[in-house]
């Protein structure tokens, strides 16, 4: 419950603060580099050494992937099909493809399967989403930005990205099977915890409600397919192509059908892929997600 009241909180102080007129409205971009710069690393760095491996976990982890990829198809040929802007492409595929699988999955599939759901939404986040804004997410961010850069560019843009190199510095730290001590462990996650107050602050710094906007049918989509149509997709090809019925399963659906993931909206801003639709993305997303997620839950009860 905590966390629910954190996310309105947070997102309603960002539009507060954008009517404070020598408020230096921004600071947005300072809030998404430390973001990106600091709290997401030590995210990584807490979490993936402490994931232990197996086959089973295949199909948590690949849910992302595979989400992200159809959004890749999905909005890339409506793009050129439509003579859409690269920046609104690169946005949409950012915002859609992503699930927030941490800040707001956490909390959701603790409340509906208890400890033993963390597990799963676990894996479906860190060697899952997460890994994926880190690489594929980078790599479309560059790519839709600013004329298209050539594959070197690119190349270094991933390999440069800081939660890029610290989740292979934890991958390392797995195989060896070695963690840090106890006290950087607690620094890690007092960091990482700073995603999210400041993560949805940068987003209702950016948040606009303009009814004239040529957003709206955007975003109107954007949630279509994030919240409704790559669910579904997951659902039919993991319950009735790979007949999987386990909870396991059941949590990683959930987690698909999560809100926008707030770090891939922070992504495209940093990148300059349409932040206003970007944070519209979030800020509608989230409050839409809890009738839609609901509706999952009860679909997935029959099963």
């Amino acid at each position: 419950m905590n966390n629910f009241i954190l996310i309105f909180f947070f997102l309603t102080l960002g539009l507060l603060l954008q009517r404070v007129k020598r408020f230096p409205t921004n600071i947005y971009k300072v809030l998404n580099k430390i973001v990106i710069y600091f709290c997401l690393p030590a995210i990584t760095l807490y979490h993936i050494p402490k994931i232990k491996w197996s086959n089973e976990l295949l199909f948590p982890i690949a849910s992302g992937w595979i989400c992200f990829i159809l959004a890749f198809i999905f909005f890339h040929f409506l793009g050129r099909r439509f003579g859409w802007s690269n920046k609104l492409i690169g946005c949409l595929i950012l915002t859609a493809g992503l699930s927030n699988s941490s800040f707001l999955g956490y909390p959701i599939i603790e409340a509906l399967f208890g400890k033993k759901g963390l597990e799963t939404a676990v894996l479906v986040d860190q060697p899952g989403t997460f890994v994926v804004v880190s690489t594929l997410g980078v790599f479309v961010a560059a790519f839709y930005s600013k004329g298209s850069p050539d594959a070197l560019s690119i190349f270094k843009k991933v390999l440069l990205f800081p939660p890029f190199l610290t989740f292979v510095v934890a991958c390392l730290m797995n195989i060896s099977n070695y963690q840090f001590d106890v006290n950087i462990q607690s620094v890690l996650l007092k960091l990482g915890s700073l995603v999210t107050p400041l993560a949805l602050l940068s987003v209702g710094l950016q948040l606009q409600f303009d009814r004239r906007s040529q957003h709206w049918r955007f975003l109107r989509l954007g949630l279509f397919f994030k919240l409704i149509l790559s669910p579904f997709i997951i659902f039919f090809l993991y319950i009735f192509i790979f007949n999987q019925h386990s909870e396991a399963i059941k949590v990683t659906l959930m987690e698909v059908a999560m809100a926008p993931m707030i770090t891939g909206a922070i992504l495209a801003s940093t990148y300059g892929l349409k932040p206003k639709l970007s944070s519209m993305m979030i800020g509608f997303g989230i409050p839409i997600s809890f009738l839609t997620l609901a509706i999952w839950y009860l679909i997935l009860s029959f099963v």
